[in-house]
């Protein structure tokens, strides 16, 4: 049974390794765990570092694991252009560089706007090794809600109206299944604190396949069966088509937040990539 939120996130905050660092008048707010060769987790849109909360500690076992809150989102400060990406990847990578140094070779893990993100930043910053991507969005394809999303800032001034319109809109994008209250506090905190506009990159066609190509190295991609942000029976082999050194898979039953739905399968899945220096064979996780 999982605890209470505000424990487990206590919990997280105080194995936290907290780095503040600016670039170009930005500050970026990194949290580091564990020890060992660095991996950067990059959170989704309307996210936060807490997008990871299931997979950090685990992680953490194998590396040291910096996980920031991209600029406009959680505890770090919005670009002047609330939807500029050149702004938002000149902080990410700039505060990466300095806290690891600019040569420091690191592997990518990127959730969906925040594939986007690894992408984009892997074609930058020429010492990522590899990629993993898990629902990533940013390729244009076919979306499948179930249920049209809310507007949840008309409620905010009424808190109960508020977290039912964050929870209607959790479980038709995020969840498979109905919210505990661990994921609707994640999503809570998340939302409330996004500045940045990441909707029109996620729903951007090519802007992924555009970057991978640009990174040009190894990249595997994860998505729930189950995701509402687009089909991986569609997407993957878009993705992969002429370039063997991807690979894509599905985990079963599992919504877009798969990280979250599913963290034994995934955590398995990206320990056994991290153990890996080029992509695993295609198949599906179950």
């Amino acid at each position: 049974m999982l605890q209470n939120p505000e424990q487990v996130v206590h919990s997280l905050e105080l194995q936290a390794n907290r780095k503040y660092l600016i670039q170009d008048g930005i500050l970026v707010c990194w949290r580091g765990f564990g020890k060992g060769e660095p991996l950067v987790l990059i959170h989704g849109g309307h996210g936060s570092w807490l997008h990871w909360v299931m997979n950090i500690e685990t992680l953490a076992q194998h590396r040291t694991v910096w996980v920031p809150d991209l600029p406009g989102f959680g505890d770090s400060e919005a670009p002047k252009d609330p939807a500029s990406m050149d702004l938002l990847l000149d902080a990410l990578q700039g505060t990466l560089a300095q806290l690891l140094g600019a040569d420091t070779p690191v592997d990518v893990v990127g959730f969906s706007f925040g594939g986007v993100v690894a992408a984009q930043l892997a074609a930058r910053h020429r010492p990522t090794r590899k990629l993993a991507l898990l629902g990533a969005t940013g390729h244009g394809g076919r979306r499948r809600e179930r249920e049209p999303l809310v507007n949840w800032r008309r409620s905010r001034q009424e808190p109960v109206a508020m977290l039912a319109d964050l929870r209607q809109n959790l479980e038709v994008l995020m969840l498979s299944r109905p919210a505990d209250p661990l994921a609707l506090e994640v999503h809570r905190h998340s939302c409330v604190m996004t500045r940045f506009r990441s909707k029109g990159v996620s729903q951007t066609q090519g802007v992924l396949s555009r970057a991978l190509d640009r990174f040009g190295g190894p990249v595997d991609m994860l998505w729930g069966d189950l995701d509402a942000t687009g089909i991986a029976a569609e997407v993957g082999p878009l993705l992969k088509d002429g370039h063997p050194e991807r690979t894509w898979r599905t985990v079963h039953g599992a919504g877009h937040w798969v990280q979250y739905e599913a963290p034994q399968q995934v955590n398995a899945f990206l320990v056994n990539w991290l153990s890996t220096s080029t992509g695993a064979p295609e198949k599906e996780t179950q």
